[in-house]
């Protein structure tokens, strides 16, 4: 697709609007993005007029109300390697976690509903199109433990979906008070709103339903924050190609096996990569760089680089659209260093 200067445009993956303001002469286009105030370089292909984003046609697949027997939802675990990660509870949750196209854009988001909390709850969960009622959920929900729920399409964003839940705490004495919530979901912000879920361990849109569930409760046991600042001595590290001074860090063994780089060149991360076509190339160069950016944000590195290459760029803007919208990301540049040349970008959180 061509587009002139001035024209208003979206990005296909994030969301992200901004404004045409140069065609460069290798088929790419500079776009300036308001909200962060910066021009980078962008592959049409990644972009979308944005009166066409808002009114694209239909093509979601109905999902039949309640008339189909369900199986009854079960809630899951999280393993061993999630659980410590807990240590503030942000409550009930409803996550969405991408599910990417071979051509690396989105295709429909698998809904799952979190409980990070120490209570068990009964739910009862309806979503809504346009305020009609599409499917609905109910059952338990026990503490720190996760339901999936289905699949939403992307194009499901522009049917102003919605959420009504009513919750209610389990005790010995039976159901606690009842609470409710009508979460509406905005394409605009849905796109901004992106973190680490709880238990899933990856970057996900988040919604928080119902917070503050443990306020209540007085524990009799010490939870696990107090007990390790009674206890266990902080480790002091320090990052040498960082300008951030020492800072504690609990897991020393994991911090100090953790790579504060990852190179994405193809052949670094898979054998016989020849056969691929580049759309599959770049989608699991994605895949590697959102789990090494999880896992830095999860022990608390302050900056890490991403080895990309020089190429036509299209790697290097994918990570800068994605590194723009995950709000643990202080700031990054793509700068000459004398290790990686032009084909790095320094990440600092």
């Amino acid at each position: 697709m061509l587009f002139s200067v001035g024209t208003k445009v979206k990005f296909l993956h994030t969301g992200d609007e901004g404004v045409i303001t140069k065609r460069l002469t290798n088929g790419m286009v500079n776009v300036y993005l308001k909200d962060s105030d910066m021009e980078i370089p962008v592959f049409p292909e990644d972009l979308i007029k944005a009166e066409q984003f808002l009114t694209k046609p239909e093509v979601k697949a109905k999902i039949i109300k309640g008339k189909v027997e369900q199986k009854p939802l079960k809630p899951e675990r999280p393993n061993i390697e999630s659980q410590y990660t807990i240590l503030k509870s942000y409550g009930i949750q409803i996550a969405f976690d991408p599910v990417l196209k071979a051509d690396g854009s989105t295709d429909k988001y698998v809904m799952y509903l979190l409980n990070d909390s120490k209570n068990d709850f009964i739910f009862d969960l309806v979503l809504k199109f346009h305020g009609e009622e599409e499917q609905d959920w109910n059952g338990k929900l026990e503490k720190t433990s996760f339901i999936k729920l289905g699949s939403l399409l992307f194009d499901d964003l522009n049917d102003a979906p919605s959420f009504d839940m009513n919750c209610w705490k389990t005790t010995t004495e039976g159901k606690g008070k009842k609470m409710t919530k009508i979460l509406k979901i905005k394409a605009k912000q849905f796109f901004k709103n992106i973190r680490t879920a709880p238990f899933l361990n990856k970057p996900a849109h988040i919604y928080r339903i119902f917070e503050n569930l443990d306020s209540e409760q007085t524990e009799s046991k010490e939870d696990l924050k107090s007990y390790t600042k009674k206890n266990v001595r902080p480790v002091k590290f320090r990052n040498r190609d960082s300008n951030i001074g020492s800072y504690s860090q609990f897991d020393s063994k994991e911090f100090s096996e953790f790579k504060t780089e990852i190179d994405l060149h193809i052949e670094k991360l898979i054998e016989k990569p020849h056969k691929m076509s580049n759309a599959e190339i770049v989608r699991i160069q994605l895949s590697h760089f959102e789990s090494f950016l999880t896992k830095a944000i999860r022990l608390g590195v302050p900056t890490v680089f991403i080895i990309h290459g020089v190429g036509k760029g299209r790697l290097k803007n994918e990570i800068a659209s994605r590194l723009i919208q995950n709000p643990q990301v202080k700031t990054f540049k793509n700068e000459f260093h004398p290790r990686y040349g032009w084909g790095a970008t320094e990440v600092i959180f």
